[in-house]
């Protein structure tokens, strides 16, 4: 009996030394981690309370709602885009947080202008459409051509000999976002090598009302650039339909896309000051700028808003962490994150002061935990941190932090976090019109701004930054 006893002890032991050598934390560092994280129960209970039972229930919804009630959509200079910016740092000052600031940037100017689309043969009907970002116009009168579809890139190659003087339809199906998306991105370039004259692509979606999604897309250096457009997935299966069976299809692209010289723009900025570190910064962030569709509510509206709304809590509570938190809100992450590129040049001098950044880019539906990107020693730190979080039972830590805006600290190697919820149905209202306030739930984003903030309040917090 004392030998089997002793033989679980030894496996015990020698489990916690494995755990311990996995997260590269010596035991005593990581109980010592673990006890300074466990005596933020309180205080974490306190930002619970307040944003989802208490005085502060609901607040960043109706923030929210007033704003892009108010605004509309901000595409990347636009005047909608300036005047969210100058409500945003009237609204930050008025909170009566600290250092509220406009950093200034360059950002792509793209208008669309007037644009339709009509199949005319073999049966008119109009194509519900929006022009992809940073697409050229057609001549006065648009392109009329006939169309051909494929399914791929693979395809388009195979019949390359078909395409020249065509419209080229993309009937792509949806996998994924991430694998999609190329053919928004690259359907334009790919269509013109084989001599298209304009490229219509399918919406990077996996469900449709007849909804077209728009994005931006990118030509290639010495490729010459085609009009193209997205259309809805209805549209491109009926093509596709009609194709299969040798049906010939004819279509007339009208587009008044304009490519204006880069505006001026700015990322917006407020601070709590650090007490004890105030040199050293965790980022928190969304994007302010969307589509010129829809109301931008669901993206990044709800990451920004409880990114704000995270110190709200904060001051609100009286608290006053070691570290500066600071709110970012990026300008020009529709383009590629241009904003934020031209922040991180800017402040690259103070990596070393930078904690974590923080963005939440992909909605606030109902939360399912933090994604985090960092070092084994960081992530034993932020499994503790998560652990707060025990009375909204979301306690879960991913891997793989996302975020256009936060990616260059990353890849330089600061902590990234973003947050993960339940994006079932976050792609079916995506750069579409269906990106309005009915998409937001005020209870999700009571625990979104939960989560955000404990996280934000303990990193920023606690005695030592984050490993790296």
């Amino acid at each position: 009996m004392k030998s089997s006893v002793l033989t679980s002890v030894l496996c015990i032991l020698y489990l916690c030394v494995e755990i311990s050598h996995q997260y590269k934390v010596h035991p005593r560092k990581l109980k010592h981690v673990k006890e300074e994280v466990a005596g933020y129960k309180d205080i974490a209970k306190s930002i619970i309370n307040l944003a989802v039972y208490g005085s502060a229930q609901n607040r960043s919804y109706e923030r929210l709602a007033l704003f892009v009630d108010t605004i509309g959509n901000r595409i990347s200079g636009s005047d909608n885009l300036n005047n969210a910016i100058k409500y945003m740092y009237k609204a930050l000052q008025e909170d009566k947080l600290q250092n509220v600031s406009l950093e200034p940037v360059k950002v792509p100017h793209w208008k669309r202008g007037k644009e339709s689309a009509m199949m005319i043969q073999p049966r008119k009907k109009n194509l519900a459409m929006l022009g992809l970002g940073g697409s050229v116009g057609t001549p006065e009168g648009g392109i009329t051509a006939e169309v051909m579809v494929v399914s791929s890139f693979d395809e388009l190659h195979k019949r390359a000999g078909e395409a020249k003087g065509k419209i080229v339809v993309y009937n792509q199906p949806f996998i994924s976002y991430g694998e999609t998306v190329q053919y928004r991105a690259f359907g334009a370039a790919e269509a013109a090598k084989v001599g298209a004259v304009a490229s219509l692509v399918r919406s990077i979606a996996p469900f449709s009302i007849n909804s077209p999604h728009t994005g931006w897309q990118d030509y290639e250096s010495g490729v010459k650039k085609i009009p193209t457009a997205c259309i809805t997935i209805e549209d491109a299966e009926l093509m596709a339909r009609l194709a299969s069976h040798g049906v010939k299809i004819v279509v007339n692209l009208n587009m008044g896309a304009v490519q204006y010289p880069d505006a001026d723009s700015f990322n917006t900025v407020a601070e709590i000051v650090g007490s004890k570190y105030p040199e050293q910064v965790v980022i928190v962030s969304g994007h302010l700028d969307s589509w010129d569709v829809g109301q931008g509510a669901m993206d990044d509206g709800g990451g920004a808003f409880i990114s704000w709304e995270a110190l709200s809590l904060i001051k609100d509570l009286g608290l006053r962490p070691k570290r500066t938190i600071r709110l970012v809100l990026w300008t020009g992450e529709e383009q590629g994150g241009v904003g934020a590129r031209q922040y991180y040049d800017n402040h690259k001098k103070d990596i070393a002061n930078m904690d974590i950044v923080m963005e939440t880019d992909i909605g606030t539906f109902m939360p399912l935990g933090i994604q985090f990107s960092g070092k084994p020693e960081a992530r034993a730190i932020m499994s503790e941190v998560m652990k707060l979080l025990e009375p909204i039972n979301i306690t879960k830590l991913y891997d793989n932090a996302e975020g256009t805006d936060i990616s260059f600290w990353m890849e330089a190697g600061v902590p990234g976090a973003s947050l993960l919820d339940d994006i079932n149905k976050y792609f079916w209202f995506h750069h579409s019109e269906g990106d309005t306030m009915t998409v937001q739930n005020p209870m999700w984003m009571n625990l979104c701004a939960a989560i955000w903030t404990v996280v934000a309040y303990v990193v920023a917090d606690l005695e030592e930054m984050l490993p790296r």
